[in-house]
Parts: C-alpha cells; sequence; structure tokens
C-alpha cells in the first residue's frame, strides 16, 4: 500500500479561529477610517525587477498574452488605482515568493496592504502602531535609525564602513570565497539579519527608519546628516519583522531609472533580467497623488498573537502539505 500524503492541516482550529477575527479587525480598523477595500490581481503580465525577489512564473495563455508571474505584492495595481483616482485604499491578498520556505517564510502568504493619500512616513508609521498594537494589545513602538541599529547591533556604521572592513565582519557567517560575489548591500543584509533583526523589539515594539538611498526600492530619498536616506521603515516585534512602508516615490522618471538599475544588478547576480512593468510606469506618468504605502505580513502578525515561532502553526495547509 502506498504511503498516504498527510492531509491533515498543520494549524489547530483555534489559530484558524484567530486569523478569522484578524481578518474582521482588520476589516473593521480600515472601516472607521474610510479607508476602500479593493481586490487585484494575483496573477499578472508583469512580475517585479527587484534583486532580493524572485516570482513564480505562471504558464497561460489567453487572447495573445502568453505567460505572466504570480505577484509578490498588490503594489502596482494598487497604485495604478490609486492614479484613477481611488483615494485611499486596502486590500488583503495572497502573495507568492519564489524560494522563500522555512519558519517564517511559505512561498504563498497573506499580505495587508494599504496606501493613504496625504500622508507621509511618519503619519502611515503612526496607523501602522494603531493596527499592529491594537490587535496584539502591545506597547506602541520606539523609533531608531537603521544606522544607529547597525552601530548598536553589529557595531558597523554602515555609510562609513569601508568595503574591506564589511566583508571582515560578515566572515562570522560567510567564508572569505562566498562573500566575494556578495555586494554591498548583501554584506548589511547579511549584517541586519544575523546580528541586528534578533535583537530588535525583544522589549518593546520597534521601527527602524533612514534605510540607505541604495535600499530605497520605491521610496523617497532625503539627506541627513550628510548621507542620502530613504523614506523607508520597518516594524520589529520580538525579533520578527513585520512590514515594510515607504513614503511613496511618484516621479515616473527616477522609477524608470530604479527599474533598470534593478535590472542591472539583476544581470550581474546571474538572474534573469525582468520587463518593466509599463502600465504602472503610464499610471505613474498620469500622476500618482502625494501618499504612503505599506505591506505587512498578516501571518506573521498572526505568529505574534498566537505565541509561535513558526508559520507553519497559522497556515492551514503549508508547501508541504498544499
Amino acid at each position: 500500500m502506498k504511503n498516504q500524503p498527510d492531509w491533515q492541516p498543520t494549524a489547530s482550529r483555534a489559530a484558524l479561529k484567530s486569523r478569522a477575527q484578524q481578518s474582521a479587525f482588520v476589516r473593521g480598523f480600515f472601516a472607521q477610517r474610510n479607508v476602500l477595500e479593493v481586490e487585484t490581481p494575483v496573477l499578472g503580465r508583469c512580475g517585479v525587477t527587484e534583486p532580493n525577489l524572485d516570482g513564480i512564473s505562471a504558464q497561460i495563455d489567453a487572447r495573445g498574452i502568453k505567460g505572466g508571474w504570480l505577484q509578490t505584492s498588490p503594489e502596482y495595481h494598487m497604485k495604478r488605482l490609486l492614479a484613477a483616482g481611488s483615494g485611499s485604499i486596502y486590500q488583503i491578498s495572497k502573495v507568492f515568493r519564489n524560494g522563500e520556505r522555512g519558519s517564517r517564510h511559505n512561498p504563498e502568504f497573506s499580505m495587508l496592504e494599504w496606501y493613504r493619500t496625504g500622508f507621509d512616513d511618519t503619519a502611515l508609521m503612526e496607523e501602522v502602531a494603531d493596527l499592529a498594537c491594537g490587535w496584539l494589545q502591545c506597547p506602541r513602538p520606539k523609533t531608531t535609525s537603521y544606522r544607529q541599529a547597525m552601530i548598536t547591533w553589529a557595531g558597523i556604521d554602515p555609510f562609513a564602513v569601508t568595503e574591506n572592513d564589511l566583508r571582515q565582519r560578515c566572515r562570522e557567517w560567510l567564508e572569505p570565497e562566498q562573500l566575494q560575489d556578495l555586494s554591498r548591500d548583501g554584506c548589511l543584509d547579511l549584517l541586519m539579519s544575523f546580528a541586528v533583526e534578533p535583537n530588535l523589539g525583544t522589549e518593546t515594539p520597534v521601527f527602524i527608519t533612514q534605510y540607505p538611498a541604495s535600499q530605497a526600492s520605491l521610496a523617497r530619498i532625503s539627506s541627513v546628516d550628510g548621507f542620502d536616506v530613504a523614506h523607508r521603515f520597518e516594524l520589529y516585534i520580538d525579533g520578527l519583522e513585520l512590514c515594510n512602508g515607504y513614503w511613496e516615490l511618484t516621479n515616473p522618471d527616477e522609477q524608470r531609472a530604479r527599474f533598470e538599475a534593478d535590472n542591472r544588478l539583476r544581470k550581474a547576480a546571474g538572474k534573469p533580467e525582468m520587463e518593466i512593468d509599463e502600465a504602472f510606469l503610464a499610471a505613474l506618468e498620469e500622476g500618482l497623488p502625494e501618499c504612503s504605502g505599506v505591506a505587512l505580513g498578516l501571518d506573521r502578525l498572526l505568529m505574534l498573537k498566537t505565541g509561535t515561532r513558526d508559520i507553519s502553526d497559522v497556515l492551514a495547509f503549508p508547501l508541504e502539505r498544499a
């Protein structure tokens, strides 16, 4: 007799109930603020150029369109709605990222993404705190800069450290030959993951702000203490990264330049270059309103609520049982 597949869910009934309660809380939260719930495609014609993200391609053939991508985020479609005059919007969606599986990752996961017109990053951080800390019933976050967090926990100044000293610091986790092809930002990401993140939010939630401009993605850039920094923030609670937010870039020419730079980095890393989403850029050309946006991992929020360190405990069927 063949071995039967394990058909049972990994999440308990209590976890499933908590997820339902969380969804109701989120919808009630935004209803009170008159933020419109929207729905955008899970399957899109374009993926993302982000060098550190790998999408999952879809084999479709319909009306002359061949191929597509399961979306890593609803961001581009939601910004097209913003450009069309939707006003502030939010979405609870399933998103997909290839190669991500571990105690904190599943290739398919649930994301809450929202955009607030007329908000800068500071105003949006306040709303993120209202939602996350309201649901978790925990203290409101303190705020510290990326630079200060790196100095405190990794022992380096990310803006002033030399390439050689940065690589030497990373030898705690990688051999010299493994570090050869790692970029400066790759080294910083390594330090953030292993030296800094485990210490963040262990006593009280914390926002990390003012990331290097090279890690701005779709955020605006300003100068602080002579260094270019991104209007980007992340929230950490108990060592777990919960969300990533931006005061959004609205300049289509700058956005195209960043997409092209992304593809150069992808090519250098041996990854395929990605088609640029021209529909998204056309929306920016039409005019994206002043806004800030954030993506928050709902599975991770539920992990914090239920007290587990394994994402499988809050998913009905993770990849191995899907």
